[in-house]
């Protein structure tokens, strides 16, 4: 039913514009609804799915995932089609269980984050000292957790634009060496995700440089209820942890691809996602979605029309354990970056766009609005902050760039578990996504928008009033 008051939508709107629409507007408006009906990206990340699966960075996967990666975008016309090789620190998963040994055995479904340290080969055990919000972990004195694991159970709200991921993430990500600081041995966090599930959900941790390093891992949602449960009848709980892993000095790769422009070859817009994943699942959404809907808005806007600026496709080969974004911006700091966006939310419909600093109220970016508009899409009064981990240093570095928020309502149930698979991903929002994304590129590609002068122009003080 959505889809088809969608299409009606879209057909009143093109109608009523065809008179009035510039053909920068028509063409932005034939590009969106190719992009409904194109079986690109539902046949991309498919096709990632299935012939590589999971891609940690760092494995013999990743190397499959590159070499895939530049046939795909060799088969679907880029040209200059490369690799960028960068060097990492692998990390790769070895055996990992947990049981509750006190008050009584029970297995404990975890999987282990990202970075972290093993446990001894034999594992360790503990009495846990529970917090249940992340803040009172952080009201701990010192030395209060010395020979214990550290447990936090706090839940992750589910939201449509991923806020509740966001306000969690430092309870993963810094929790280690906070628990560290205060005498823990070991940390265990509810995993970053909604809804229920026995199901654990990996990510990467950040150890600082002043504390220990402790092994740490995600208990599934599940378990982290139960653990709350046997604490709130008053038993002393006791946890056996065995976590292996290893490190090793690897190379990780960045796969490109561009469409060249006819006019201003040297000007690019930029779009991506990242080519690893973590593990436990395939990859699919996180981020082969990412993946298929940058590069069928690429070639859908590269293809309405030879463009007037470079498109560039970068698939990032180390986002999960953070190294791409530094590889990537030294590579290209002399590129001439028009602006760009990096896809990483999913597969699932998207609702708003924030734009570049003092773009929104240009005749271009009007007429973008009116393209999305019928899709359900709004372009946002506040200006885009940045568009993805792995652009973030480009960003800092003054690149413009848009973003586009996808509904991550669903999203946080299977991210960075086992769930991530293909069967999430449906074509119908994929497709709609795809739509938002090139409806943008088509544009900013085949205009002469300046968004470095209008993000100056900003940021520039003004002038008093006499």
């Amino acid at each position: 039913m959505r889809a088809g008051l969608m299409m009606l939508a879209l057909a009143a709107a093109s109608a009523a514009s065809v008179a009035a629409a510039g053909p920068l507007r028509a063409g932005a408006e034939a590009v969106r609804d190719r992009a409904l009906h194109d079986p690109t990206a539902y046949d991309y990340v498919e096709s990632v799915s299935v012939e590589v699966g999971q891609r940690l960075a760092g494995t013999e996967a990743a190397a499959r995932a590159r070499d895939w990666a530049l046939a795909k975008l060799t088969q679907l016309g880029f040209t200059n089609v490369h690799v960028e090789p960068f060097p990492i620190t692998a990390w790769i998963r070895g055996p990992e269980d947990a049981e509750i040994v006190s008050p009584h055995r029970q297995q404990l479904a975890i999987i282990g984050l990202g970075g972290s340290v093993p446990t001894p080969p034999q594992g360790l055990e503990g009495e846990i000292a529970l917090f249940h919000t992340y803040a009172d972990l952080l009201a701990a004195p010192p030395g209060s957790l010395a020979g214990k694991i550290a447990v936090v159970t706090q839940p992750m709200p589910r939201t449509q634009d991923g806020s509740g991921y966001g306000y969690l993430n430092p309870a993963r990500r810094a929790g280690p060496s906070e628990a560290a600081r205060r005498g823990a041995i070991a940390y265990l966090v509810r995993s970053l995700a909604t809804g229920l599930s026995r199901e654990p959900h990996t990510g990467a941790l950040n150890y600082q440089a002043d504390a220990p390093k402790i092994p740490a891992a995600a208990l599934s949602t599940i378990d982290a209820e139960l653990i709350d449960h046997l604490a709130a009848r008053g038993r002393t709980i006791r946890i056996r942890l065995r976590l292996a892993s290893e490190t090793r000095a690897a190379t990780a790769w960045t796969v490109e691809g561009e469409i060249r422009g006819t006019q201003d070859p040297d000007e690019i817009v930029q779009v991506g996602g990242h080519l690893d994943s973590w593990d436990p699942g395939t990859g699919s959404i996180d981020d082969g979605a990412g993946m298929a809907i940058a590069v069928a808005a690429a070639r859908l806007a590269g293809t309405q029309a030879p463009p007037r600026r470079t498109i560039r496709v970068a698939l990032f080969g180390a986002e999960e354990m953070d190294f791409a974004r530094a590889a990537f911006a030294a590579a290209h700091k002399g590129d001439d970056f028009v602006v760009i966006g990096e896809s990483d939310i999913g597969a699932d419909r998207a609702w708003r766009v924030a734009l570049p600093a003092g773009s929104r109220q240009t005749p271009e970016m009007a007429d973008y609005a009116a393209v999305v508009a019928p899709l359900g899409v709004e372009v946002s009064p506040e200006a885009s902050r940045g568009s993805g981990d792995d652009t973030a240093d480009l960003v800092r570095a003054g690149v413009p760039a848009f973003a586009v928020s996808q509904d991550a309502s669903r999203y946080f149930d299977w991210h960075h578990s086992s769930e991530d698979t293909l069967d999430k991903v449906d074509p119908a929002q994929l497709n709609q996504a795809v739509a938002t994304w090139a409806a943008f590129v088509y544009i900013a590609a085949n205009s002469d928008i300046d968004f470095r002068r209008l993000a100056a122009s900003v940021a520039a003080p003004q002038p008093r009033r006499p």
